[in-house]
């Protein structure tokens, strides 16, 4: 039985919760929360821009910490989720995995590449595991159009475009999303879904180039490969508030289209270029609990394909800024 803890209980904490909650062979034996009104408004709605985070959480049963050292000190987990806001990521993941627990750390993975490489020289001297949150890699529709793209059964990608639309995040106690010193702003925070994707599914492109409103808010990319595809990618925290959330891809390959929509239904569709369209079967559950269930497979020593490492994630942060300095400059940068 793994013994969990949770670093942060707003929204992803709520998500973590419910994940781990529901997973057999895992156990929330403590949480730790210096917010005590974030503490006290457990049994409120948990907000954030898409369905699942735990509501109603029951803290009775559970060591409830209001400060990270006193956690790793008790004894009590064997793995943290690291729920905080990014800032805070690197120096409580080198803590934790320095005090020999394995750590499942929400994205980004830090605001700078330096802060990413602490992170991994702590999993490397530890030797224990540092998984980073990249939901979108777990995602059942990404996972399987990944698949589809790599069975080769459609050809090649010829074009891909992705789509996350937002209002700025309110759900968070004091705002911390909107002060780019402590999230990295919209590119690092919601932008870097798709990026990662698009690094995971495509590698490393040669140079990005890209559009932004002066705060960033908003942001457009096009990733150049040398050989193709054509790959554009688009942001924003600038919806009305009472805009939902959106998140789509459309990617053209020689043999098909694959179609992604949340907000449509059906919201997933390959189009074969033989004409007529099907929905193909998706795995069970979603980005969170599949991403939870992989890295208790992993600490646990079964045998599971690689999905996300510390320096994929790290060289996606790499990626991001890359595409903050070409829109802030005006010149595509090369990678």
């Amino acid at each position: 039985m793994v013994r969990v803890g949770i670093v942060g209980m707003g929204f992803m904490g709520r998500m973590h919760y419910r994940c781990w909650s529901a997973l057999p062979g895992a156990k929330i034996t403590a949480v730790c929360e210096s917010n005590a009104k974030t503490l006290a408004s457990l049994n409120d709605t948990a907000g954030g821009n898409v369905a699942g985070a735990a509501e109603h959480i029951d803290l009775s049963g559970l060591q409830v910490f209001n400060d990270l050292d006193a956690l790793i000190s008790s004894g009590a987990v064997d793995a943290l989720s690291i729920t905080l806001p990014t800032f805070l990521h690197a120096d409580a993941a080198v803590k934790a995995l320095h005090a020999g627990l394995h750590v499942l750390c929400e994205k980004p993975m830090a605001l700078n590449v330096a802060d990413c490489d602490r992170m991994i020289a702590a999993s490397k001297q530890s030797g224990k595991t540092l998984q980073i949150g990249h939901c979108i890699r777990f995602w059942p529709e990404y996972c399987v159009s990944r698949d589809l793209v790599r069975s080769g059964d459609y050809g090649k990608v010829i074009a891909a475009s992705l789509r996350r639309y937002s209002a700025l995040p309110g759900w968070s106690p004091d705002s911390w999303f909107a002060d780019e010193s402590r999230s990295g702003g919209q590119p690092l925070d919601l932008h870097i879904h798709d990026t990662d994707y698009i690094h995971f599914l495509f590698g490393m492109p040669k140079s990005v180039a890209s559009v932004a409103d002066p705060t960033q808010g908003y942001i457009s990319t096009q990733f150049h490969y040398e050989d193709g595809p054509a790959v554009v990618a688009e942001s924003t925290w600038r919806m009305a508030p009472s805009f939902a959330f959106e998140m789509s891809f459309n990617m053209v390959l020689e043999g098909a289209t694959i179609l992604y929509d949340l907000t449509r239904t059906p919201n997933f569709r390959v189009l074969p270029a033989s004409g007529g369209s099907f929905i193909p079967d998706l795995p069970p559950g979603d980005g969170y609990s599949r991403q939870v269930e992989h890295f208790t497979q992993v600490i646990t020593g079964e045998s599971v394909e690689t999905i996300i490492t510390p320096e994929q994630a790290r060289e996606t942060i790499r990626l991001v800024l890359a595409e903050k300095e070409a829109a802030r400059d005006g010149r595509p940068v090369r990678l």
